[in-house]
Formats: C-alpha cells, structure tokens, sequence
C-alpha cells in the first residue's frame, strides 16, 4: 500500500477571510503560510502539537500586523531605522511565486514559494525596487525551514540596504521555565536601555521580567528549552548573524491590545536576524539566508541536556 503524500492546499480562512496555505507532510507536521504579510501562523509536529505561538486577541485585519507565528521583519526590525515598526513586509499581501528560481539548499517536496515586490506606497516611503522571496517547507522529520531571498531590482543604479528578521513567537509552557542558551559571553543590544550594548553574564538567559535583546554574532545553533512541556526548540541560522530574544512580560502585554494580559506567560520570541550590521546590495544583487526550526523532547538536569536529545541534536 502507499504511503500518505504530502500536500500544499490553498483555503480560504473560514474566521479570517483571508487566504492562505496548508501544507501537510507525509508523515504528519503540518504549516500553514498566510498570503498576508507572508507569515507562518502554525506549526504542528508529527503528533499534531502546536509549536507556535498566535495570540487569541491577534487581529487578521490589513494592515495591521498578526501577533504570533512567524513575522518577516523587512527592511527594518523594530525602530532600528526610519520605517514602521519591523518594516512593511510583515502587513503587505504576498502573491504565490510561479516560477522561482532554484535554491542554493535542497527543497523539500513539502513547501510553498511566495514573492513581494514593492508597491506604490512603497515606494513613497522607501524607494527602492526589490523583490523578496520566500520558501516555506517542512522536512520529513517535521521540522519547519524558511529560505528567503531579497534582490536589488533598481534600475536606477542606487544601492540599498536592509535588515531582516524571522520575528518567530514559539509557544511555551510557562515562561518562567523556559532557558535560551547558546548566547552566553555574547554582546547584545537592549532595547530597554535605548539599544545600549552589553554583555551576557549568564550561561542562558532566563525570564523573570520582560527581555527585549538583539543578540550579536550568535552562534549558527540557538537553543530554547522548555522545562515544564520537557521540549527543546533548536534554531539553525544561515546568513543572519544574529538573534531576536523578546518577551514583553506583564505590564508591556496588559497596554498591547492584540495580546491577552496572561499571554506573555505561553509565549517567547527567538528568531534569527541580521540587524547590527545591514546588508548592502547593488543593483542586480541577491542575498539569501534563512532559519530552521526543529522540536525535539529533552529534560533537563544540572544544566546538561540528556544524552538523547544530545544525540538527537547531533544527527542533525
């Protein structure tokens, strides 16, 4: 008998009206991709567990963004420049990209291309031709990849210059059992303290108040361990030195109006970057970079890891 195969569907949101895609692995992760600010709003793994996190309260109304999955920040993150907050890709409408051009990497069979170009009002606020790709594909084993791709489409011979970022919101237990390690020693930029530049102290960072921190020059492999849920989220970053660790704990949630008051306590944003220093591109030039998420079980111990998600982590 044969196996189930993958599929990529395109519903209509019954709740939202808005369109988007359902992709469906053979052996049972599941994402779905919103035309609307090209953003993964959900991730199950192969048992059918919701991986990211989508605040009950977001807003699916244009333009303004959705709280939670998986944001694309371009060509700004945050107010590090002179756009909107996080840049407008994030609340423009994506179109299907018919004919992409292959990819550095391997694609998988379980994936979906889409394409923003610059519109009018675009260009009013940042003049610049360009044309973002970006792939959205589960692996066999479940794990979720996003390649983007961003050229330089001026016919004017002006150069330009972005930052970007996977503003990724990760669904956990409880917060105040969630660690990220991999950033220790590492310079950061904190955005509570006017961006000032500081050093991590800690083996990991842990959460007892709200963090809002850029992370310099991480290392490819960032990893989130959930206590309570004993599940590690292992990010691997291709071409985006850095790392976005956010939450807004509960004073900054109570004055957010597409945020439940509680809902800093279930969710916690890693996602990769490139901010400190943005990237450059001529004319006629393309960058590409990317993010992979993997959940995999794990505990956690004097600090260690168990052996098996070690060794799970290794064969990666």
């Amino acid at each position: 008998m044969a196996g189930k195969a993958s599929s990529v569907e395109r519903v209509k949101d019954r709740a939202t009206g808005l369109d988007k895609f359902v992709l469906r692995e053979a052996r049972g992760s599941s994402a779905e991709v919103y035309l609307y600010g090209g953003q993964v709003t959900s991730w199950n793994n192969t048992y059918g567990e919701q991986q990211l996190f989508v605040s009950k309260k977001a807003s699916f109304k244009p333009p303004k963004a959705i709280r939670g999955g998986i944001q694309i920040c371009f060509p700004q993150l945050g107010n590090h420049g002179v756009l909107e907050q996080h840049g407008f890709a994030r609340n423009r409408l994506w179109s299907v990209d018919e004919s992409p051009p292959p990819f550095r990497d391997a694609t998988f069979d379980c994936h979906i291309n889409l394409i923003l170009k610059q519109s009018a009002d675009d260009l009013k606020i940042w003049p610049h031709s360009y044309e973002l790709r970006l792939q959205v594909a589960l692996s066999p084993r479940g794990d979720l990849i996003l390649t983007s791709r961003i050229k330089n489409s001026n016919t004017d011979g002006k150069p330009f210059q972005f930052s970007f970022a996977y503003h990724t919101y990760f669904s956990v237990s409880d917060i105040s059992e969630v660690r990220v390690e991999g950033v220790d020693t590492l310079d950061y930029l904190d955005n509570l303290q006017s961006k000032n530049r500081r050093t991590e102290q800690g083996d990991a960072v842990v959460f007892e108040s709200e963090v809002d921190r850029v992370y310099l020059s991480a290392p490819p492999k960032i990893v989130t361990i959930d206590h309570e849920k004993k599940r590690t989220f292992v990010l691997r970053k291709k071409e985006l030195p850095d790392v976005v660790v956010w939450n807004p704990w509960d004073k900054k949630a109570k004055a957010m109006p597409d945020l439940g008051s509680e809902e800093y306590k279930c969710m916690l944003c890693v996602g990769a970057a490139c901010i400190e220093k943005p990237i450059t591109l001529k004319p006629g030039e393309e960058w590409q970079g990317g993010q992979e998420i993997s959940a995999v079980p794990s505990s956690y111990s004097s600090g260690l890891l168990d052996p098996e998600t070690i060794r799970q982590m290794q064969s990666m």
